[in-house]
């Protein structure tokens, strides 16, 4: 796209969920489609084993340390129950995952 800069890059907070074993899996990327095939393709050891995955949240970002700040922050007991009552709907929908 003409006159794109790098300040129209975005930087992604995901949340996979392992359809395999239920679990959560949170990282951050400036490419989500490509680290999600990533995932789902063995290439990443932490959900090499946890496949397959599937995109349940995401949060767009314009800085790459506001996304690693919120990656961590979700990685905590505050982000964890912040994510629970974001995907309470989801949870509900898909209780037979659980």
């Amino acid at each position: 796209m003409p006159g794109r800069t790098n300040s129209n890059v975005f930087f992604y907070v995901y949340v996979l969920q392992s359809l395999k074993d239920k679990r959560q899996y949170i990282g951050y990327t400036n490419n989500l489609r490509r680290r999600l095939e990533e995932h789902n393709s063995g290439k990443n050891i932490s959900t090499k084993y946890r496949t397959p995955l599937k995109l349940v949240y995401y949060e767009a970002c314009l800085s790459q340390e506001d996304a690693k700040r919120r990656e961590e922050y979700f990685k905590v007991t505050g982000g964890r129950r912040f994510l629970a009552k974001r995907l309470k709907s989801y949870y509900k929908n898909n209780s037979n995952l659980y």
